[in-house]
């Protein structure tokens, strides 16, 4: 039984699309100098709406790798899609950071850049539009996107809560596709 386990969450772990954001030497300045580590961050998904971030510390990069690969899957949680793209825009601020995510009709593609770019396909998205407004930290950019990405509500809850039909909230494109 335990064997079965290990291979479970060997087959889980391959499953999952690891992308290395970005690898900073950071210092600390002590009584004596400076003390150098590496802080690792990156975004763990399935392409499927799962995504988690992963940021570790150490002083040699691969066990900042091991400590954000462990964070990120315990991190992962699921993000609402609709189809190949998110059900509408939403925003996300994470200090000067400001993230804006425009859904896009078939075939637009992942118009986003850097840290934005790696998220979004991580969890799946294939077309979207974003826009990075504020700072260019590569840190709060990530943190940005993965709160706009939280933000989402599927089409069926938000028609419920605002008490119209479906059809009123789905994206243009879906809408022309049902009335012919």
């Amino acid at each position: 039984m335990l064997n079965y386990q290990v291979r479970a969450a060997e087959q889980q772990a391959e499953a999952l699309d690891e992308r290395v954001i970005e690898i900073a030497r950071v210092a600390k300045v002590v009584k004596g100098g400076r003390r150098f580590r590496f802080r690792v961050t990156l975004i763990m998904g399935d392409n499927h709406g799962k995504v988690g971030l992963g940021v570790g510390k150490a002083n040699a990069v691969p066990d900042a790798m091991r400590k954000a690969t462990d964070r990120a899957r315990k991190n992962m949680h699921q993000v609402f899609l609709f189809g190949t793209t998110i059900p509408h825009e939403t925003t996300g601020k994470v200090g000067g950071a400001i993230i804006l995510l425009k859904p896009a009709s078939p075939g637009t593609g992942v118009i986003a850049g850097g840290g934005v770019r790696a998220v979004l396909e991580a969890v799946g998205v294939r077309d979207i539009l974003t826009k990075s407004l504020g700072s260019s930290n590569v840190l709060n950019i990530v943190q940005a996107t993965l709160q706009a990405l939280e933000e989402l509500k599927s089409p069926q809850e938000e028609a419920a809560r605002r008490g119209k039909p479906i059809e009123e909230l789905l994206p243009y494109w879906e809408r022309r596709k049902k009335h012919g």
